[in-house]
């Protein structure tokens, strides 16, 4: 009996040590674990830094433009008219001056020529009153032969019948003129691009006779091409900047042309600003109206700061860069430019050759040491 009880009591008392070995040693190994965890925190974190650069990004914007022609105009009938005869057709080249088509309105010759009735009839009367004048001036200076007053009626006479000449005369030269516009000329060389009317047809002013135009005549030698730049690019377009563009009717081939007008205002609508470039056209490959890929190239006039692009971070609150000072991280609010192969613009309190994480992540705390390596 008692052999037992002293087995059993060596069997406990050896239970008793393993398991205080057991703790001691497991107390050991988590204070061991706790100066590691310590002493891996203290280390700065290693990190791959990039040079904030200055330079210039050279990128490029396609975008659709329309070639139109560089004038364009639709030529009426001046007065209610018959069209007696036309020179020329669609596709006709002509010179600035040149006669299109002549008119006729008889009316028109009864009305000059009552002008002219009435005109040389106030001439005849002022030629008197003017006598008139002249005798009794001359009498006048008889003493005594001419009273004042009836010289001065004889004044007044004579300037009210030239009044009224002058209104019949200018009269005459409005009907006369009126008979010049049954003449349709040219008012610059171009080419016939519409010709809606036939001899004999009844014509006039927009809503009296025709309502479509009797001739279309554009300038075909030069064109606009004509583009709607969106506001965010605005910034980079100067007059005389060249452009290419392609058109699809002649694929092989690309043209280049020149921005000579900027609209200087936003399309309310489009939010977008008005551009033109002249083309020149001697051999009339190009048409107007017709669509136009334009290549207009983005170049800054100034110098920027230039960071690869994975060094930007956006995060919800702010976009920023990680720069590397004293072997800490510091966290510098930026805004962006373009992005163009890899590298974007950036604005900010930074200078060349500041070190800059360059794979950056909010997971890299504004304050925290860290190793900069290359």
């Amino acid at each position: 009996m008692n052999q037992t009880r002293d087995h059993i009591q060596s069997i406990l008392f050896s239970t008793t040590l393993l398991l205080l070995a057991g703790w001691l040693s497991s107390c050991m190994t988590s204070e061991g674990n706790n100066n590691d965890k310590k002493s891996d925190a203290a280390l700065p974190r290693a990190v791959e830094v990039a040079a904030v650069e200055k330079g210039m990004l050279t990128s490029s914007l396609a975008m659709p433009g329309e070639l139109i022609s560089f004038q364009q105009v639709d030529l009426y009938a001046r007065e209610t008219s018959f069209v007696k005869k036309i020179y020329v057709d669609v596709g006709s080249e002509v010179r600035e001056g040149q006669v299109l088509a002549t008119l006729e309105a008889p009316e028109l010759s009864s009305r000059l020529a009552g002008a002219e009735s009435r005109w040389k009839s106030q001439e005849a009367v002022y030629t008197a009153s003017k006598a008139s004048y002249e005798r009794l001036l001359e009498t006048s200076k008889t003493p005594g032969t001419i009273s004042p007053n009836e010289l001065e009626q004889a004044l007044a006479r004579m300037n009210s019948d030239f009044s009224q000449l002058e209104a019949t005369k200018a009269a005459y030269k409005e009907v006369s003129n009126t008979l010049n516009y049954l003449t349709i000329k040219a008012p610059f060389s171009g080419v016939i691009s519409a010709r809606n009317v036939n001899p004999g047809a009844y014509v006039g002013p927009s809503g009296k006779g025709s309502e479509n135009p009797l001739f279309t005549l554009q300038e075909q030698n030069r064109l606009r091409l004509v583009v709607s730049v969106p506001e965010a690019y605005t910034a980079y377009l100067r007059e005389d900047d060249k452009v290419n563009f392609q058109i699809k009717a002649l694929p092989n081939e690309s043209f280049e042309a020149k921005v000579k007008r900027m609209a200087g205002a936003l399309d309310t609508r489009l939010r977008s600003q008005r551009v033109e470039m002249d083309v020149i056209n001697n051999n009339r490959n190009l048409l107007p109206g017709m669509v136009a890929q334009v290549t207009i190239p983005l170049l800054n006039r100034d110098s920027t700061l230039i960071v690869p692009k994975t060094a930007i971070v956006n995060s919800p609150e702010k976009v920023f860069v990680i720069s590397v000072r004293d072997n800490k991280a510091i966290w510098i609010t930026v805004q962006t430019g373009r992005t163009v192969d890899g590298k974007t613009e950036i604005y900010g309190k930074l200078q060349p050759g500041d070190q800059v994480v360059k794979v950056a992540s909010e997971e890299i705390r504004d304050g925290m040491a860290v190793s900069a390596g290359q």
